[in-house]
């Protein structure tokens, strides 16, 4: 086993190593947070899109479907009740406005989840509380050494870093 910069695990390690090596670990936990936030991104991102595209379909079904679908509703409605045709095409016009209605509720529903997916906000409180973590973090106290540095000594501290 070895540590992320090759050395044994349990070898003394001079302190420029293991500052590059926090560096490392400090470099990767930024990265994996930054391709977090872009993934949590585009999800939102995705789901304002279908949000916005069922909003648009539901005012493309209420503008294009009206004059067609008015006048073969209201005959069809007539014809199956001989009621007077005014009120055969206000039947046929409240049928759009449901279908139209059904249509921006989803939207509505797309796009409040879209709302709710806080994707960057959590990764920014993530790298702060990170930030807070490494900001409180105290070295491990180490026994002092005697002047001479025995190998006792040394392997002792190697020891006890293991």
């Amino acid at each position: 086993m070895s540590a992320p910069d090759g050395s044994p695990v349990g070898a003394e390690r001079s302190i420029g190593q293991l500052f590059a090596s926090a560096t490392t670990e400090m470099s990767a936990l930024v990265h994996d947070e930054i391709a977090l936030a872009k993934a949590q991104l585009k999800q939102d991102v995705k789901r304002g899109a279908t949000s916005g595209g069922a909003f648009s379909l539901a005012g493309a079904v209420l503008v294009f479907s009206l004059p067609m679908l008015n006048f073969a509703l209201a005959y069809g409605i007539r014809t199956w009740s001989d009621w007077n045709l005014a009120v055969c095409f206000l039947l046929s016009f409240a049928a759009n406005v449901l279908v139209a209605g059904l249509l921006a509720l989803v939207g509505v529903v797309f796009a409040k989840k879209a709302k709710k997916g806080q994707g960057p906000q959590k990764v920014a409180a993530s790298v702060k509380e990170t930030a807070g973590v490494l900001q409180k973090a105290k070295p491990h106290p180490r026994p002092e050494l005697p002047q001479d540095r025995g190998r006792e000594a040394i392997e002792a501290v190697a020891r006890s870093t293991s």
